[in-house]
């Protein structure tokens, strides 16, 4: 290997590692066909796999999803609304997109970490 090629690989390996965990606790206002609100979320990332738990509105909730790159999505389930997803992405401490509350019906979000 020539030292170039050496040179892109520790720098592409060093991208992975600088890589944002959003492990932690965040607050999202949500915006939604039936109104508004807010909801925390406690997240833990292990490697592109996101869990943890859901309270607001709904009550609590396990949360379950995932992580590439910047791009960010996660669900739970509840009884009143079915199946929420979250889907955005990072930048900048935010996260910002749009959510499905089931037959609640759909809106957009920004939550920033606490």
């Amino acid at each position: 290997m020539n030292r170039r090629s050496i040179l892109i690989g520790l720098f592409v390996g060093g991208l992975t590692l600088l890589a944002a965990d959003i492990s932690g606790t965040w607050m999202a206002d949500v915006n939604l066909d039936a109104g508004n609100g807010t909801a925390k979320f406690v997240l833990k990332q292990t490697g592109d796999k996101l869990s943890g738990t859901y309270n607001g509105a709904l009550g609590e909730a396990q949360v379950s999803g995932s992580v590439k790159g910047s791009d960010v999505e996660w669900s739970f389930e509840s009884g009143d609304a079915g199946k929420c997803t979250y889907t955005g992405k990072l930048e900048g401490g935010k996260i910002t997109g749009t959510v499905v509350y089931g037959q609640l019906g759909k809106g957009t979000f920004t939550a920033e970490k606490k």
